[in-house]
């Protein structure tokens, strides 16, 4: 990395959010953002060090941004992104030796 250019980090996701009150009840139930309003159609969002928001002006894409979440009890988890509407896209499995085993999932 060139010296004189700093490190990028990620300030700020924007999630599709057609249903803006289904998702807003996902992401906070399901892995805890903390999410506040900015518009009718346009809620914040902060999560562990990253911020966002939740745009029901945008549709989802599978050619999207895609971006994962670390959780405490993956199964739990699971339960609860069922539990409030979303969808396990792949079920968990291991990535190789002593890999994280990660599920894919959406709201």
């Amino acid at each position: 990395m060139n010296d004189s250019i700093e490190a990028a980090h990620i300030e700020w996701i924007v999630i599709p959010a057609p249903d803006l009150r289904s998702a807003e009840t996902f992401y906070s139930e399901v892995f805890g953002f903390s999410i506040s309003p900015h518009s009718e159609t346009f809620l914040g969002f902060k999560v562990g060090n990253i911020s966002g928001a939740l745009d029901q002006d945008l549709a989802p894409s599978a050619e999207g941004v895609s971006f994962s979440l670390t959780v405490q009890d993956i199964d739990e988890t699971l339960r609860h992104i069922r539990e409030f509407g979303g969808d396990v896209v792949r079920e968990k499995y291991e990535l190789g030796s002593g890999a994280d085993t990660r599920p894919f999932a959406r709201s």
